[in-house]
């Protein structure tokens, strides 16, 4: 078994260090999880207002919303409003198809000077017809052995299955070691797998990932494998089965087609109903964002 390591491109959004694991040219998916973001850590000083992301809209996709230090408000088109915290996932459903999407907004709340999460996107099934949704999960199975401390956020693990709904067959494991330890974890061979991590280091198979880098593990390599984590490490398993067609992507856009992707935008920036209900920005200070000319290429 030979994982390839991906490193993160970083960027400063808003003064939080944003980490992007996938989508990159070496790879854009692990299964359906189509986007990797790890957001922060981040301290905000007193004069600045957080993160405040405006109305934005998504097609075809799921935004997965792991939290792990501070609080967001998420509000939506369909109505949502919910304050996600530690431990918790959101879990924003856009429908598929050309009828189908959602825009939402993302703030932390006045007073809360901390953020830190991982952000990701799931490829739904386009061959399904599937309506825009929000769930909220408050509580996900937790649960340490050998003195490593385990939070399953979505998916079947070690005799536990989360409440998380799924379209397609997907894993996620939030994994913490306070000391060192070596895991074996078990595998699907027909499935992609990747280990996020997110502080300290882990070692598979000779090559050692640090925090922000991924270790990507190719479908047919193994029914299992081992993973060595110095002491204090903090790491994200994730896996799924296979794309069954490519998935394109453009700004907050999943499709099958470049021609889907173009209706999108000129869905949203026309003011179509396919995003739903029209959420009131007024006293607030966030604003209804465009959507980018898709390029040539």
């Amino acid at each position: 078994m030979n994982p390839q390591k991906l490193s993160a491109k970083t960027k400063d959004v808003g003064g939080i260090p944003v980490a992007r694991l996938i989508p990159q040219a070496g790879r854009r998916t692990i299964g359906a999880w189509c986007f990797l973001d790890h957001a922060g850590p981040a301290e905000f000083n007193a004069f600045s207002d957080g993160l405040q992301i405006g109305l934005h809209p998504h097609t075809n996709l799921q935004t997965f919303t792991w939290m792990l230090e501070g609080e967001l408000w998420h509000q939506d088109s369909l109505g949502h409003r919910q304050l996600i915290r530690p431990k918790q996932v959101n879990l924003m459903t856009a429908g598929t198809g050309d009828t189908h999407g959602i825009a939402h907004t993302e703030q932390t709340p006045e007073g809360v000077k901390n953020l830190h999460a991982v952000q990701l996107w799931i490829a739904l099934p386009m061959n399904q017809d599937i309506k825009p949704d929000f769930q909220h999960y408050p509580e996900l199975p937790e649960w340490e052995d050998n003195g490593v401390r385990y939070i399953l956020t979505t998916g079947r693990y070690q005799g536990r299955t989360a409440p998380t709904a799924q379209h397609s067959p997907l894993l996620g494991v939030d994994i913490q070691c306070p000391n060192a330890a070596k895991l074996d974890i078990p595998a699907n061979p027909s499935w992609e797998y990747g280990v996020l991590v997110i502080a300290g280091k882990v070692r598979i198979n000779g090559e050692t990932f640090g925090a922000d880098e991924l270790a990507f593990i190719a479908a047919g390599q193994a029914e299992s494998f081992s993973l060595q984590a110095e002491a204090g490490s903090h790491f994200m398993l994730l896996g799924g089965e296979l794309l069954p067609r490519p998935t394109l992507i453009w700004w907050n856009f999943v499709a099958d087609s470049r021609e889907a992707l173009r209706r999108a935008i000129e869905d949203w920036n026309n003011g179509s109903a396919r995003f739903g209900s029209e959420i009131d920005l007024n006293g607030t200070r966030l604003t209804r964002l465009p959507a980018p000319e898709m390029p040539g290429k």
